[in-house]
């Protein structure tokens, strides 16, 4: 059991956590490719699994399909270049697929099993937050951009929209997903450019366009899909889900007539987070992409935003106050300096740039600290909501005597199932 300090500061108090018997989940999907075509592939797909499948595990083999193909990145190429062999990318995509599948049908299993649950919105999104950079990893393997920044801006990129569609769902108390969002159109656009690139090869994301456009020529030149990928990622966000996160939150401050401009102060972590990582990379002075170690980078990175987002999500849950900071951010503050110390004025430095060989250490030893600091966190708050629930996280328990089956019924009848608000707590 924690302290009753921590347990106030990472939101698992008894007194937060009632709070989950009465959360429910809500969510709106404009999409129309979710809900005319893929609620029948994932309505079909539920019906598969087993009902002693607890919707938690559901979702974690998913992820599991992401760690796999990142390990095979690793053996086949490394360099996140390639070319690899063709199979390799069509096994991202499938990974890529299944891992989406598993997301959207762990709350059906949650449904069909009687077992929805806060913590199951927590578990679905934390892991979603984990992705966020592994997946996209994969992506930039695919298109064969190795190493570079925009091969890294590739894979980080996916964290903004993210903590932003947390902070809205942490203000309106529902999930947007507009008729073009991440989750669906662009997961469906990325399996492509991975089965692309496997079946022509990831170069031809940095071939002239004009080769396949001959007809274009005066006005593509020399312009390759490269060269266009950076700003249409960065207007995509800043245009199309940026403002629809404000104007949401701004909608629902404004019913309850309170201030917006306050709020902004909540971007305080996100925006550490993004100058860190751009001073730390972006640096003349790292070494980090030259030395070929962005995915060590991008599996500390998965932790440190992991957690950030999934702290806002349990202080939504348990109607807890904005949490603003992570310790997991000092060492990613302390990486930027590290590396820019040459512009940071320190008296009496007479050192110089770090070597390559202190700032992997670095690396190192950071992506040691969060994985212990992360998997304690998780550890903590997992059981302390199984604890006062009363459930498992990752089995369903087994039915209860035929003696205690009466009593059940009972309580079921007023909206609970084995202590469990019956279909509340996780996406449909």
């Amino acid at each position: 059991m924690p302290g009753s300090k921590t347990a106030a500061h990472e939101c698992v108090s008894d007194e937060a956590l009632s709070h989950l018997k009465t959360y429910k989940y809500s969510s709106v999907d404009k999409s129309l490719i979710s809900r005319y075509i893929l609620k029948h592939y994932w309505n079909g797909f539920v019906e598969l699994l087993p009902l002693w499948l607890a919707p938690n595990m559901v979702t974690l083999l998913g992820f599991l399909f992401i760690l796999g193909n990142v390990a095979l990145l690793e053996i086949f190429v490394p360099d996140l270049v390639g070319p690899g062999p063709s199979w390799l990318y069509y096994s991202f995509a499938f990974g890529l697929w299944m891992y989406s599948t598993m997301d959207n049908v762990d709350g059906k299993q949650a449904r069909r099993t009687g077992t929805s649950s806060g913590l199951g919105e927590l578990f679905d999104h934390g892991i979603d937050s984990l992705n966020c950079t592994l997946g996209s990893l994969l992506e930039t393997a695919a298109m064969g951009y190795g190493p570079t920044r925009t091969g890294a801006f590739t894979a980080l990129i996916p964290c903004l929209p993210m903590v932003f569609s947390t902070w809205e769902t942490y203000h309106t108390h529902t999930l947007y997903l507009g008729y073009f969002n991440g989750p669906t159109e662009g997961l469906i656009l990325a399996c492509t450019i991975m089965l692309l690139s496997g079946y022509y090869g990831p170069a031809i994301w940095s071939t002239p366009l004009v080769t396949h456009f001959p007809s274009f020529e005066t006005y593509l030149g020399d312009t390759t899909f490269r060269d266009l990928w950076v700003p249409i990622l960065i207007i995509s966000f800043l245009v199309a889900h940026l403002p629809a996160c404000v104007v949401n939150v701004a909608r629902a401050r404004r019913a309850h007539n309170l201030p917006l401009a306050p709020l902004f102060l909540e971007w305080t972590p996100m925006v550490i987070f993004v100058v860190a990582t751009t001073a730390w990379l972006g640096s003349p002075y790292s070494n980090l992409l030259k030395s070929n170690h962005l995915v060590l980078f991008c599996l500390t990175m998965s932790l440190v935003f992991g957690r950030m987002t999934t702290k806002i999500i349990l202080a939504h849950l348990t109607r807890q106050p904005f949490p603003y900071w992570t310790v997991m951010l000092a060492p990613l503050i302390g990486g930027a300096v590290l590396v820019n110390h040459p512009y940071v004025p320190l008296p009496g430095k007479t050192w110089g740039p770090v070597s390559a060989e202190v700032e992997m250490w670095y690396l190192r030893g950071y992506f040691v600290f969060a994985a212990i600091v992360y998997a304690n966190w998780a550890v903590l708050v997992i059981s302390s909501i199984c604890r006062y629930l009363g459930i498992n996280c990752l089995t369903i328990p087994s039915k209860p005597p035929a003696s205690e089956k009466f009593g059940n019924s009972r309580v079921k009848a007023n909206g609970v199932s084995n202590g469990l608000p019956i279909s509340k707590g996780r996406k449909d």
